[in-house]
């Protein structure tokens, strides 16, 4: 009986395996290639040069829009050789359909690669810069926006005679340019792009993105009779250089304009930042120092000038760096040379105390004011630049450590630290204005809230605390209050 079963069993194994060994014996591996969509396999097909000219040859609509000879699979798609028994073979028109309407095709161009600048916050936080991609089917395109905006902030007379080193050599005063050099890391790398992407065919257009971060038109101004540039530029929040950019047919804030004229108001957003650093020779006034004699027998507020104070002069030599058109870097080179000695101004003051502090005599107007630095060069103005206004001009070039003076007589309200000012002062000159002076020295401040100060007097000395980018004074003149109601005006209308 068991010998029975055991020849059944025998029998039954015989007739499971047989079609299986048969099956083995008769089919062979084939090489296929199977084709992955994100990742996911979306079938088997027999080759992948038919799947690559298929796609091609139905994407006519691509080549007519971005001019181009040859549609490629999309980057998302991989298609890898298999050796496989697997006979469930797919069209490449069915591989086609599921992939059509999910992910992009592709055409070749070029990725380039803009690497953001580091920078820091107001309060001194560190800020990564921002890294974006830009595409291209001609790399020429790119290469020229990027000739388009150097020449937007460096003239094109500079950029060629320093690109092809026929600069002139300073013999007494001058600039030249020791650097041109965008600071930004840029990539290039041609690869396949989705035509999903904004690929740029012109150089206008990525010329237009590059400059102000959009590709949209730009706001537009009609002239008006009596319009000026520079009013302009204020009045939209823009300052005239980067009106100017905007509107490269005006060779300067003092071109002529005429009613119905149209204009550009955009404000610039640079995407890269383009970097001239010039060595300038330049010979500069140099103010006098105002010293004061008290005569006892003379009540306070009683002022008379026994010395008229004349000006010098002395040749000053700086680098300075400037980062799209503007300068944000003036650092002086040596101590100066001489060419005339200033001299003092003398004024004798009351000395003798009454019931009141003679507040009459602090009344300051246009033509009064002293100047507060030692030097008087201007590397910021007042007025808008990117979008934001500047309340100030930035006096630079003096030197860390060289003197700050009070403009007017008056009475300290403020004297501290504020993350964006650093160490600051502010005066009430007591006739409505009031003056600030920002970025000084760490613990330079020689003036305490309520002290009365007289022109010339020094109050503190040029640093950079603060959100200051190199050694400079923020001054700034008011009406009113700073910041509490008050209207900030330009310094330089008061000089």
């Amino acid at each position: 009986m068991k010998k029975k079963r055991r020849g059944l069993l025998l029998v039954i194994i015989m007739a499971i395996t047989f079609p299986l060994l048969t099956a083995f014996t008769t089919s062979s591996p084939r090489t296929l290639y199977r084709v992955y969509l994100k990742g996911k396999s979306i079938g088997l097909i027999e080759s992948k040069t038919e799947l690559e000219n298929y796609i091609d040859k139905k994407q006519n609509q691509i080549k007519e829009k971005f001019d181009v000879d040859k549609v490629y699979l999309p980057q998302d798609l991989d298609i890898v050789k298999e050796t496989t028994f697997d006979n469930n073979i797919s069209s490449v028109e069915k591989i086609y359909k599921k992939i059509e309407n999910i992910s992009p095709f592709t055409i070749r161009g070029y990725e380039i690669t803009i690497t953001g600048v580091d920078s820091e916050s107001e309060d001194g936080k560190k800020i990564k810069g921002k890294k974006q991609k830009v595409y291209v089917l001609d790399k020429k395109v790119f290469e020229d926006a990027v000739d388009s905006i150097v020449h937007s902030f460096v003239s094109e007379k500079d950029y060629n005679n320093y690109a092809n080193d026929t600069q002139e050599e300073i013999k007494d005063t001058g600039k030249i340019i020791e650097r041109i050099y965008i600071d930004n890391k840029i990539t290039i790398k041609k690869d396949n792009i989705p035509v999903d992407k904004t690929i740029y065919q012109d150089t206008n257009t990525l010329t237009r993105y590059l400059m102000f971060g959009t590709t949209e038109d730009q706001k537009k101004y009609t002239v008006k009779d009596g319009d000026t540039i520079e009013e302009i530029a204020f009045n939209n929040k823009i300052s005239t250089e980067e009106f100017l950019i905007a509107n490269p047919s005006f060779s300067s804030a003092n071109s002529l304009l005429y009613s119905g004229q149209e204009v550009t108001l955009g404000v610039l957003k640079p995407q890269f930042r383009v970097v001239e650093v010039d060595h300038v020779v330049f010979d500069e006034e140099t103010n006098y120092q105002t010293k004061t004699e008290y005569d006892n027998t003379k009540e306070v507020g009683y002022s008379q000038i026994k010395q008229k104070g004349v000006k010098g002069v002395t040749r000053i030599t700086q680098k300075v760096q400037k980062v799209n058109g503007e300068t944000v870097s003036v650092a002086k080179v040596g101590s100066g040379e001489v060419l005339k000695e200033p001299i003092d101004e003398i004024i004798v003051r009351g000395g003798k105390k009454s019931s009141y502090i003679g507040y009459g005599s602090a009344v300051a107007t246009a033509g009064q004011w002293g100047w507060p630095a030692t030097c008087s060069s201007v590397s910021s103005g007042f007025g808008y630049r990117w979008g934001t206004l500047h309340d100030a001009i930035d006096i630079a070039g003096c030197g860390y450590g060289s003197n700050i003076f009070a403009a007017q007589d008056g009475t300290v309200v403020q004297s501290g630290y504020k993350y964006d000012n650093g160490e600051f002062v502010t005066i009430n000159h007591h006739n409505g204005y009031y003056t600030m002076y920002a970025h000084m020295v760490s613990g330079s401040r020689r003036v305490r809230v309520g002290d009365y100060v007289v022109k010339g007097q020094v109050i503190g000395s040029m640093g950079r605390t603060g959100a200051a980018t190199g050694v400079h004074l923020h001054f700034a003149i008011w009406r009113g209050y700073p910041y509490r109601g008050g209207s900030p005006l330009n310094p330089l209308a008061f000089y």
